[in-house]
């Protein structure tokens, strides 16, 4: 008994130890919201979901991101604030906000509360460990919703510890159920700095367990 007794007290030191080291869920996607909104970029890349192709431009300045659809003409732009995000359609009569964002991109996987990145701002969210994504050291975090206006009950999301990356998210019904997977696939070095090269997105359905659609999110130029 005695034995049993200094065991655990000799363990539960280290675990204590262990659970301080996780750093603050809202610190955490707070970084990530920084390291996104600092971004600049110009690139060309591509929606693709089985034969169908999309073609956009991607162009971000700081805060705010503009995906640059044609055929038929779209401009989405993202502002990355600092307590929210904001979508809009940009129009020639001035910009507008979207609101349903729980429909697809294009007929894609993808929909506009993804693009929106509305989960990096939920309050609701603890780090529960650490994982390898593609030998990439993350984080790994759980959070929820703070009403039930999203497609998702619950979202784990890996963020690349080193630089604040999102790595891989997977999105969960009310119900405990997967629905939707996103993951990098590659990254790219452009003058002296990482992009993403490959994203692949999986729309599952929750009964099944089976992958309905796939998108791949494609930088080429």
């Amino acid at each position: 008994m005695k034995q049993a007794t200094l065991v655990v007290a000799l363990l539960l030191p280290a675990t204590a130890a262990w659970a301080q080291r996780f750093p603050d869920a809202n610190e955490l996607l707070a970084n990530v919201r920084l390291h996104q909104s600092q971004q600049e970029i110009d690139l060309h890349g591509q929606l693709r979901q089985e034969a169908r192709v999309v073609p956009f431009h991607l162009v971000q300045n700081g805060p705010v991101v503009r995906y640059i659809f044609s055929n038929p003409d779209e401009t989405l732009q993202l502002r990355i604030g600092a307590n929210d995000s904001r979508l809009d359609e940009i129009k020639r009569s001035g910009s507008e906000k979207i609101t349903q964002l729980n429909e697809p991109v294009r007929g894609t996987a993808i929909t506009y509360e993804d693009l929106a990145l509305k989960f990096l701002y939920w309050p609701n969210a603890r780090v529960i460990g650490a994982d390898f994504i593609r030998t990439r050291n993350c984080w790994k975090m759980q959070l929820r919703p703070p009403t039930g206006d999203s497609q998702y009950g619950s979202i784990l999301l890996w963020v690349d510890k080193d630089n604040g990356a999102l790595m891989r998210m997977e999105g969960y019904d009310s119900a405990g159920k997967m629905i939707k997977r996103f993951e990098v696939v590659s990254a790219q070095k452009i003058e002296n700095r990482w992009y993403l090269k490959q994203m692949r997105v999986e729309r599952i359905d929750p009964q099944s367990g089976r992958v309905t659609a796939r998108t791949y999110l494609e930088i080429t130029r």
